[in-house]
Protein backbone atom coordinates (compact mmCIF):
# COMPACT_ATOMS: atom_id res chain seq x y z
CA UNK A 1 0.00 0.00 0.00
CA UNK A 2 1.31 3.51 -0.80
CA UNK A 3 2.22 5.87 2.00
CA UNK A 4 -0.52 8.36 2.85
CA UNK A 5 0.73 11.85 3.70
CA UNK A 6 -0.81 14.94 5.28
CA UNK A 7 -0.74 18.08 3.10
CA UNK A 8 2.34 19.43 4.92
CA UNK A 9 4.22 16.14 4.63
CA UNK A 10 3.10 15.83 1.00
CA UNK A 11 4.55 19.26 0.17
CA UNK A 12 7.74 18.46 2.06
CA UNK A 13 8.13 15.19 0.14
CA UNK A 14 7.64 17.02 -3.18
CA UNK A 15 11.17 18.44 -2.92
CA UNK A 16 12.46 14.95 -3.71
CA UNK A 17 9.49 13.64 -5.67
CA UNK A 18 7.17 14.36 -8.58
CA UNK A 19 3.58 15.52 -7.97
CA UNK A 20 1.01 14.01 -10.34
CA UNK A 21 -2.39 15.71 -10.36
CA UNK A 22 -4.86 13.10 -11.66
CA UNK A 23 -7.83 15.49 -11.74
CA UNK A 24 -9.25 16.53 -15.11
CA UNK A 25 -7.42 19.13 -17.23
CA UNK A 26 -10.12 21.69 -16.44
CA UNK A 27 -9.68 21.25 -12.70
CA UNK A 28 -5.90 21.53 -13.09
CA UNK A 29 -6.08 24.63 -15.29
CA UNK A 30 -8.32 26.44 -12.81
CA UNK A 31 -5.81 25.94 -10.00
CA UNK A 32 -3.29 23.36 -8.83
CA UNK A 33 -0.44 22.73 -6.42
CA UNK A 34 2.53 24.72 -7.81
CA UNK A 35 4.96 22.34 -9.49
CA UNK A 36 2.37 19.59 -10.00
CA UNK A 37 2.16 17.87 -13.39
CA UNK A 38 -1.25 17.32 -14.96
CA UNK A 39 -1.74 13.54 -15.24
CA UNK A 40 -5.50 13.20 -15.74
CA UNK A 41 -7.36 9.95 -15.28
CA UNK A 42 -10.31 11.40 -17.23
CA UNK A 43 -10.40 14.27 -19.69
CA UNK A 44 -13.03 16.96 -19.14
CA UNK A 45 -15.71 15.21 -21.20
CA UNK A 46 -15.05 11.81 -19.63
CA UNK A 47 -15.22 13.24 -16.12
CA UNK A 48 -18.54 14.90 -16.93
CA UNK A 49 -19.90 11.64 -18.34
CA UNK A 50 -18.90 9.63 -15.26
CA UNK A 51 -20.36 12.30 -12.97
CA UNK A 52 -23.65 12.31 -14.86
CA UNK A 53 -23.79 8.51 -14.75
CA UNK A 54 -23.21 8.55 -11.00
CA UNK A 55 -26.09 10.97 -10.44
CA UNK A 56 -28.53 9.17 -12.73
CA UNK A 57 -27.60 5.49 -12.34
CA UNK A 58 -25.58 5.23 -9.14
CA UNK A 59 -22.05 4.42 -8.07
CA UNK A 60 -21.80 0.90 -9.53
CA UNK A 61 -22.71 2.00 -13.05
CA UNK A 62 -20.37 4.99 -12.79
CA UNK A 63 -17.51 2.70 -11.76
CA UNK A 64 -18.23 0.41 -14.72
CA UNK A 65 -18.20 3.37 -17.09
CA UNK A 66 -14.97 4.65 -15.54
CA UNK A 67 -13.29 1.27 -15.95
CA UNK A 68 -14.33 1.07 -19.59
CA UNK A 69 -12.76 4.49 -20.16
CA UNK A 70 -9.48 3.93 -18.34
CA UNK A 71 -8.85 0.33 -19.40
CA UNK A 72 -7.16 1.14 -22.74
CA UNK A 73 -5.04 3.83 -21.06
CA UNK A 74 -3.34 1.74 -18.35
CA UNK A 75 -0.19 0.78 -20.24
CA UNK A 76 0.42 4.32 -21.50
CA UNK A 77 0.00 5.72 -17.97
CA UNK A 78 2.64 3.36 -16.61
CA UNK A 79 5.01 4.25 -19.43
CA UNK A 80 4.50 7.99 -18.95
CA UNK A 81 4.80 7.75 -15.15
CA UNK A 82 8.10 5.87 -15.36
CA UNK A 83 9.45 8.53 -17.69
CA UNK A 84 8.38 11.32 -15.32
CA UNK A 85 9.60 9.54 -12.20
CA UNK A 86 13.25 9.09 -13.15
CA UNK A 87 13.65 7.03 -9.98
CA UNK A 88 11.91 9.60 -7.75
CA UNK A 89 8.77 8.91 -5.70
CA UNK A 90 5.46 9.81 -7.34
CA UNK A 91 3.15 11.93 -5.19
CA UNK A 92 -0.39 11.49 -6.38
CA UNK A 93 -3.57 13.37 -5.59
CA UNK A 94 -7.06 13.96 -6.93
CA UNK A 95 -9.82 16.23 -5.59
CA UNK A 96 -10.66 14.48 -2.31
CA UNK A 97 -8.17 11.62 -2.13
CA UNK A 98 -10.75 9.17 -3.43
CA UNK A 99 -11.04 6.67 -6.24
CA UNK A 100 -9.08 8.53 -8.91
CA UNK A 101 -5.87 8.92 -6.91
CA UNK A 102 -6.32 5.55 -5.17
CA UNK A 103 -6.75 3.71 -8.46
CA UNK A 104 -3.80 5.46 -10.07
CA UNK A 105 -1.63 4.78 -7.03
CA UNK A 106 -2.54 1.07 -7.12
CA UNK A 107 -1.68 0.83 -10.83
CA UNK A 108 1.68 2.60 -10.58
CA UNK A 109 2.71 0.78 -7.40
CA UNK A 110 1.82 -2.52 -9.06
CA UNK A 111 4.11 -1.48 -11.90
CA UNK A 112 6.98 -1.16 -9.41
CA UNK A 113 7.00 2.60 -8.83
CA UNK A 114 7.33 4.32 -5.46
CA UNK A 115 4.01 6.05 -4.73
CA UNK A 116 2.70 8.38 -2.02
CA UNK A 117 -0.86 9.68 -1.65
CA UNK A 118 -2.21 13.00 -0.36
CA UNK A 119 -4.74 12.42 2.41
CA UNK A 120 -7.88 14.37 1.58
CA UNK A 121 -6.57 15.32 -1.86
CA UNK A 122 -6.42 18.82 -3.32
CA UNK A 123 -9.32 19.83 -1.08
CA UNK A 124 -7.17 19.22 2.02
CA UNK A 125 -4.30 21.16 0.43
CA UNK A 126 -6.64 24.11 -0.16
CA UNK A 127 -7.72 24.01 3.46
CA UNK A 128 -4.05 24.29 4.43
CA UNK A 129 -3.55 27.23 2.04
CA UNK A 130 -6.50 29.21 3.35
CA UNK A 131 -5.63 28.48 6.98
CA UNK A 132 -2.08 29.76 6.47
CA UNK A 133 -3.13 32.89 4.59
CA UNK A 134 -5.27 33.78 7.60
CA UNK A 135 -2.33 33.42 10.03
CA UNK A 136 -0.76 36.68 11.33
CA UNK A 137 2.12 37.88 9.16
CA UNK A 138 4.76 40.59 9.83
CA UNK A 139 3.84 42.58 6.72
CA UNK A 140 5.21 46.01 5.87
CA UNK A 141 3.87 47.85 2.83
CA UNK A 142 5.77 49.90 0.27
CA UNK A 143 3.39 52.56 -1.02
CA UNK A 144 3.55 55.17 -3.73
CA UNK A 145 1.51 56.59 -6.58
CA UNK A 146 1.38 54.93 -10.00
CA UNK A 147 4.74 55.07 -11.76
CA UNK A 148 6.85 55.23 -8.61
CA UNK A 149 8.75 52.08 -9.54
CA UNK A 150 7.63 50.19 -6.43
CA UNK A 151 8.01 46.73 -7.97
CA UNK A 152 11.56 47.45 -9.09
CA UNK A 153 12.39 48.79 -5.63
CA UNK A 154 11.05 45.65 -3.97
CA UNK A 155 13.01 43.40 -6.30
CA UNK A 156 16.18 45.35 -5.52
CA UNK A 157 15.42 45.05 -1.81
CA UNK A 158 15.10 41.30 -2.30
CA UNK A 159 18.54 41.22 -3.93
CA UNK A 160 19.88 43.00 -0.85
CA UNK A 161 18.54 40.35 1.48
CA UNK A 162 15.14 41.68 2.51
CA UNK A 163 12.11 39.38 2.55
CA UNK A 164 9.81 40.40 -0.30
CA UNK A 165 6.61 39.10 -1.86
CA UNK A 166 5.99 40.44 -5.39
CA UNK A 167 2.18 40.33 -5.51
CA UNK A 168 2.00 41.84 -9.00
CA UNK A 169 4.56 39.32 -10.24
CA UNK A 170 2.47 36.45 -8.89
CA UNK A 171 -0.69 37.97 -10.42
CA UNK A 172 0.96 38.72 -13.79
CA UNK A 173 -0.44 42.23 -13.66
CA UNK A 174 0.82 45.72 -12.76
CA UNK A 175 -2.46 46.79 -11.21
CA UNK A 176 -3.76 49.49 -13.57
CA UNK A 177 -5.92 49.28 -16.69
CA UNK A 178 -2.64 49.03 -18.60
CA UNK A 179 -1.19 46.45 -16.21
CA UNK A 180 -1.71 43.34 -18.33
CA UNK A 181 0.31 44.60 -21.30
CA UNK A 182 3.30 42.42 -22.13
CA UNK A 183 2.63 39.92 -19.35
CA UNK A 184 1.51 36.29 -19.29
CA UNK A 185 -2.19 35.47 -18.75
CA UNK A 186 -3.32 35.92 -15.17
CA UNK A 187 -3.84 32.95 -12.86
CA UNK A 188 -7.24 32.39 -11.29
CA UNK A 189 -7.73 33.94 -7.86
CA UNK A 190 -7.55 30.44 -6.39
CA UNK A 191 -4.24 29.67 -8.06
CA UNK A 192 -2.92 33.09 -7.02
CA UNK A 193 -3.57 31.99 -3.42
CA UNK A 194 -1.68 28.74 -4.02
CA UNK A 195 1.30 30.63 -5.44
CA UNK A 196 1.21 33.18 -2.62
CA UNK A 197 1.15 30.39 -0.04
CA UNK A 198 4.16 28.78 -1.74
CA UNK A 199 6.10 32.07 -1.59
CA UNK A 200 5.20 32.69 2.04
CA UNK A 201 6.20 29.14 2.99
CA UNK A 202 9.77 29.95 2.00
CA UNK A 203 10.04 32.98 4.29
CA UNK A 204 10.79 33.51 7.98
CA UNK A 205 7.58 34.71 9.59
CA UNK A 206 9.50 36.11 12.55
CA UNK A 207 11.03 38.79 10.31
CA UNK A 208 9.49 41.60 8.26
CA UNK A 209 7.95 40.70 4.90
CA UNK A 210 7.67 43.57 2.41
CA UNK A 211 4.82 43.82 -0.09
CA UNK A 212 3.57 46.49 -2.46
CA UNK A 213 0.46 48.49 -1.65
CA UNK A 214 -2.43 47.04 -3.64
CA UNK A 215 -6.19 47.19 -3.87
CA UNK A 216 -7.91 43.89 -3.28
CA UNK A 217 -8.06 43.16 -7.01
CA UNK A 218 -4.93 43.02 -9.15
CA UNK A 219 -6.36 42.91 -12.64
CA UNK A 220 -8.79 39.98 -12.59
CA UNK A 221 -7.23 38.43 -9.50
CA UNK A 222 -8.98 39.00 -6.16
CA UNK A 223 -6.78 38.68 -3.12
CA UNK A 224 -7.69 36.40 -0.25
CA UNK A 225 -9.68 38.56 2.18
CA UNK A 226 -7.81 37.53 5.34
CA UNK A 227 -4.45 38.26 3.71
CA UNK A 228 -5.72 41.52 2.21
CA UNK A 229 -7.02 42.73 5.58
CA UNK A 230 -3.55 42.19 7.01
CA UNK A 231 -2.02 44.15 4.12
CA UNK A 232 -4.42 47.02 4.73
CA UNK A 233 -3.63 47.05 8.45
CA UNK A 234 0.17 46.89 8.03
CA UNK A 235 2.58 49.85 8.42
CA UNK A 236 3.19 51.76 5.18
CA UNK A 237 6.32 53.46 3.89
CA UNK A 238 4.83 55.90 1.36
CA UNK A 239 7.25 57.15 -1.28
CA UNK A 240 6.13 60.62 -2.30
CA UNK A 241 7.51 61.03 -5.82
CA UNK A 242 6.53 63.98 -7.98
CA UNK A 243 4.85 63.36 -11.34
CA UNK A 244 7.80 64.91 -13.18
CA UNK A 245 9.84 61.81 -12.26
CA UNK A 246 7.05 59.31 -12.78
CA UNK A 247 5.87 60.40 -16.23
CA UNK A 248 9.06 59.45 -18.14
CA UNK A 249 9.02 56.07 -16.40
CA UNK A 250 5.45 55.37 -17.48
CA UNK A 251 6.21 56.41 -21.04
CA UNK A 252 9.22 54.08 -21.09
CA UNK A 253 7.18 51.15 -19.80
CA UNK A 254 4.00 51.53 -21.86
CA UNK A 255 4.74 53.49 -25.06
CA UNK A 256 6.35 50.38 -26.55
CA UNK A 257 2.97 48.66 -26.91
CA UNK A 258 0.68 48.97 -29.96
CA UNK A 259 -1.61 51.98 -29.89
CA UNK A 260 -4.74 49.85 -30.24
CA UNK A 261 -3.90 48.09 -26.95
CA UNK A 262 -3.25 51.40 -25.22
CA UNK A 263 -6.54 52.73 -26.58
CA UNK A 264 -8.37 49.69 -25.20
CA UNK A 265 -6.82 50.33 -21.78
CA UNK A 266 -7.85 54.00 -21.84
CA UNK A 267 -11.37 52.92 -22.82
CA UNK A 268 -11.59 50.86 -19.60
CA UNK A 269 -11.25 53.99 -17.47
CA UNK A 270 -13.26 56.30 -19.76
CA UNK A 271 -15.99 57.00 -17.20
CA UNK A 272 -13.48 57.66 -14.45
CA UNK A 273 -11.47 60.06 -16.61
CA UNK A 274 -14.55 61.95 -17.76
CA UNK A 275 -15.51 62.59 -21.37
CA UNK A 276 -13.28 65.61 -21.94
CA UNK A 277 -10.15 64.02 -20.49
CA UNK A 278 -10.86 60.77 -22.31
CA UNK A 279 -11.15 62.53 -25.66
CA UNK A 280 -7.95 64.47 -25.04
CA UNK A 281 -6.05 61.32 -24.03
CA UNK A 282 -7.18 59.53 -27.19
CA UNK A 283 -6.22 62.51 -29.36
CA UNK A 284 -2.76 62.70 -27.76
CA UNK A 285 -2.30 58.97 -28.23
CA UNK A 286 -3.05 59.32 -31.92
CA UNK A 287 -0.20 61.84 -32.40
CA UNK A 288 2.27 59.98 -30.13
CA UNK A 289 2.15 62.47 -27.26
CA UNK A 290 2.61 59.64 -24.79
CA UNK A 291 3.70 61.79 -21.86
CA UNK A 292 0.51 63.82 -22.09
CA UNK A 293 -1.52 60.61 -22.18
CA UNK A 294 0.28 59.49 -19.05
CA UNK A 295 -0.30 62.85 -17.36
CA UNK A 296 -4.05 62.66 -18.03
CA UNK A 297 -4.42 59.12 -16.72
CA UNK A 298 -2.26 59.92 -13.69
CA UNK A 299 -4.82 62.49 -12.56
CA UNK A 300 -7.27 59.63 -12.05
CA UNK A 301 -4.81 57.11 -10.63
CA UNK A 302 -3.23 59.58 -8.18
CA UNK A 303 -6.65 60.56 -6.81
CA UNK A 304 -7.66 56.91 -6.52
CA UNK A 305 -4.45 55.96 -4.72
CA UNK A 306 -4.58 58.86 -2.28
CA UNK A 307 -8.22 58.05 -1.52
CA UNK A 308 -7.18 54.49 -0.65
CA UNK A 309 -4.30 55.78 1.47
CA UNK A 310 -6.70 57.98 3.44
CA UNK A 311 -8.61 54.87 4.50
CA UNK A 312 -5.57 53.61 6.41
CA UNK A 313 -4.57 54.44 9.97
CA UNK A 314 -2.54 57.69 9.56
CA UNK A 315 -0.30 56.71 12.46
CA UNK A 316 0.89 53.70 10.46
CA UNK A 317 1.93 55.77 7.42
CA UNK A 318 5.46 57.09 7.10
CA UNK A 319 6.00 59.52 4.21
CA UNK A 320 9.32 59.88 2.46
CA UNK A 321 10.03 62.33 -0.35
CA UNK A 322 12.13 60.78 -3.11
CA UNK A 323 13.53 62.82 -6.00
CA UNK A 324 14.72 60.10 -8.31
CA UNK A 325 13.43 57.10 -10.22
CA UNK A 326 16.83 55.42 -10.26
CA UNK A 327 16.12 52.18 -8.42
CA UNK A 328 19.52 51.95 -6.76
CA UNK A 329 19.28 55.53 -5.47
CA UNK A 330 15.71 54.95 -4.30
CA UNK A 331 16.70 51.92 -2.27
CA UNK A 332 19.73 53.70 -0.86
CA UNK A 333 17.43 56.56 0.21
CA UNK A 334 14.93 54.34 1.98
CA UNK A 335 17.40 51.95 3.62
CA UNK A 336 17.61 53.94 6.87
CA UNK A 337 13.81 53.75 7.11
CA UNK A 338 13.48 50.01 6.53
CA UNK A 339 16.50 48.50 8.30
CA UNK A 340 14.70 48.22 11.63
CA UNK A 341 11.18 47.69 10.32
Amino acid sequence: MPDKLSPLDFLSASSEGVILDVRSPGEYERAHIPGAISFPMFNNEERAAVGTCYKKEGKDKAVELGLSIVGPKLASWVKSAKKLSQGKPLLIHCWRGGMRSGSMAWLLETAGLSVKLLIGGYKAYRHLVLKNLANPLPLHVLGGKTGSGKTEILLEMKKRGFQVIDLEGIAHHRGSAFGHLGLAPQPSSEHFENLLFQELSQLNHQQTIWVEDESRHIGKVFMNLEFYNQLRDAPVLFLDIDAQYRLPYLVEVYAQYPKELLAEAIEKIKKRLGGQHYQKAMACLEIDEFEEVAAITLQYYDKAYLHGLEQRDPEKIKRLEVHSLDTQKQVDAILPHIMNA
